[in-house]
């Protein structure tokens, strides 16, 4: 009586390894760009943030604001931010159109852009 050995033969083990590896290797990668696309997710939730705040900050001053540009720099979460402010006339002289767009550190990649109005003060 003649006894079979059980087990995996070395074709099988090594199959099984390919597909582990090539399994193993799209978890990694999606681990990967999900990690990626959180950090960019929290950028731009950030200069969200900062041009809410800039809007914010006219309202709350109670100027109107002269037409022209303004810039500057914005530390949120120990991250450095770009910001700009365009105010720009409208077809009514008691309004002003705020654009405010905010960009990394280096100013190259745009993460926000608001719009506001700002109103002149009834005497």
């Amino acid at each position: 009586m003649k006894r079979s050995l059980a087990g995996f033969t070395l074709l099988e083990t090594l199959v099984a390894l390919a597909i582990l590896a090539i399994a193993l290797s799209a978890a990694f990668r999606a681990v990967g760009a999900t990690t990626q696309s959180v950090g960019e997710l929290r950028d731009r939730t950030l200069a969200d943030w900062i041009a809410q705040n800039r809007l914010a900050e006219l309202r709350a001053s109670g100027r109107f604001p002269p037409l022209g540009r303004n810039e500057g720099r914005e530390t949120q979460a120990r991250t450095e931010f770009r910001w700009r402010e365009e105010v720009k006339g409208t077809p009514n002289p008691l309004f002003r159109r705020v654009d405010v767009t905010v960009t990394d550190g280096s100013g190259e990649h745009t993460l926000a852009s608001l719009s506001g109005f700002a109103v002149r003060p009834l005497r």
